[in-house]
């Protein structure tokens, strides 16, 4: 149901639109990050890497504690291996949203709104990485003043340095045996595709101008506070939360968004009347498979070394993409009479989903379980949930993210194994990070889609609606 601004007709003459204004919005709210966030500690010059540490004697004097903020390491330090893995990660992750995402949410789409969708994950794509270079990497992964949010010790990436005369480079404290700019742009392609699988939810509705705000706003004010609870050893949720990959940080977390959207923009005009058939499911196909690829990098990357464990995320990845896949096609076959080339595809993204989470924690045997409970349960939330609730979810980025999600996370409480992870799991430790996400992104997405509604507005006029995307918006069509 529209949710209409209470005080729509007084916020016109107060409305504002162009790039100058986002600009200064932006600046403004950087501002009040780092007025806010408090500075972080400063890094000490050296610190002794996990792996000296962990071959020092037993007989030798106790080691240094394991580094907690990012540090000057020797060029000795970085291992090779791990380096090049973690390259070939973040190229990999950021393949799955240019142009893996990209493709899959525009062959879902009418053929009026194709090039918009394109330009969705370009443009987020482009100004998430600028937004994490100023400040989004400093505030999600580094120790702040308090344990909800960052300090500002890396904006602009200060302190992040190569220094070839002295043989040293900044290494983070996540990853010792990588130089730090590599782990941040791993990070990056996180913080990239976070917000833009929210646009599955608001597809062919939402202005370019207000979607840009919105990404901007909510990647520092929801996905690099929850970034940082779940990751950061500083972060209140770090202790007590198995998230191997981002099925809380990423999917969870965008997947609500993208309900707080759908709900915010309300129905698409026509919906139920109107064929909304997607145009081209060859793009869909495209997309999916580089999806499958690419998260490999997503989830093995995360391992952060070239290691075993990343080749049991790799493995449980992979397992578990296909048994979702599987179980949303028969599932789909069993009701509907038919499997679908669309439906098959949903139950991939569905697989990948549930397993990030679990992706180090887990074995092939529990990879399978999660990967079919996400393949029928996704199935249903995209389908008869999503009808019986009548919000208009385009894509299902609730269903498939969200719900795929919560299904990955609480299945990994139960199902983490101790020999491969190392650590033991709760549900309802699971429940409580789960829960945190879903209350903190959820009302903050509101408060943003509000204030922008009240501003520059969230949705194209119904003439721009009707004609599309493509051509209101960015003046070019698909011919």
């Amino acid at each position: 149901m529209r949710m209409e601004p209470m005080v729509r007709g007084d916020a016109e003459k107060y409305r504002c639109s162009g790039p100058r204004a986002l600009a200064v919005a932006l600046a403004v709210l950087l501002l009040a990050l780092v007025l806010s966030a408090g500075s972080a500690p400063v890094a000490a010059d050296e610190a002794p890497t996990a792996a000296a540490a962990a071959a020092a004697p037993a007989a030798a004097a106790p080691a240094a504690a394991a580094p907690t903020e990012p540090y000057l390491a020797k060029f000795s330090d970085i291992n090779s291996g791990d380096t090049a893995w973690m390259l070939t990660s973040t190229a990999l992750v950021l393949m799955m949203t240019i142009p893996g995402l990209a493709l899959f949410y525009a062959g879902m789409v009418r053929k009026k709104n194709i090039l918009a969708t394109l330009m969705q994950s370009f443009a987020i794509t482009c100004l998430v990485t600028i937004l994490w270079w100023v400040i989004g990497y400093s505030l999600a992964f580094t120790p702040g003043s308090t344990p909800y949010l960052g300090g500002t010790g890396r904006a602009f990436f200060n302190g992040m340095v190569y220094m070839h005369d002295d043989a040293k480079l900044s290494v983070s404290h996540l990853g010792v045996t990588i130089p730090e700019t590599v782990y941040a742009m791993f990070q990056a392609t996180f913080a990239i595709i976070t917000p833009a699988l929210i646009c599955g939810s608001f597809a062919e509705r939402m202005k370019f101008s207000a979607m840009m705000w919105f990404m901007g706003i909510w990647l520092l004010v929801v996905y690099c506070p929850v970034a940082h609870w779940m990751w950061e050893p500083s972060g209140w949720l770090n202790a007590t939360q198995l998230d191997f990959a981002g099925g809380t940080v990423v999917h969870i977390n965008a997947g609500i968004a993208g309900l707080a959207s759908a709900l915010m923009l309300g129905k698409r005009q026509g919906l139920g009347r109107e064929s909304m058939a997607p145009y081209n499911l060859t793009l869909t196909v495209v997309g999916a498979s580089l999806l499958w690829v690419g998260w490999f990098g997503f989830n093995a990357g995360s391992a952060v070394a070239s290691d075993g464990r990343a080749g049991m995320a790799f493995a449980a990845t992979h397992i578990a993409t296909a048994a979702a896949a599987l179980a949303w096609m028969f599932t789909e076959w069993l009701i509907k009479g038919k499997p679908s080339v669309l439906g098959i595809c949903s139950g991939a993204v569905a697989g990948l989903v549930a397993i990030t989470p679990a992706s180090g924690f887990v074995g092939p045997d529990a990879a399978v379980i999660i990967g079919a409970a996400a393949g029928v349960i996704c199935f249903f939330s995209s389908t008869a949930v999503k009808r019986a609730f009548g919000y208009d979810d385009s894509l299902d980025a609730f269903g498939v993210h969200c719900i795929g999600g919560i299904v990955g996370a609480l299945l990994t409480g139960a199902l983490v194994s101790k020999e491969i992870s190392g650590a033991t799991g709760s549900v309802l430790l699971q429940l409580k990070g789960v829960t945190a996400t879903l209350v903190w992104s959820f009302v903050m997405s509101i408060i943003i889609l509000k204030l922008i509604d009240l501003t520059i507005g969230l949705r194209v006029t119904a003439d721009e609606e009707r004609e599309g995307l493509d051509i209101t918006q960015h003046g070019e069509s698909i011919e």
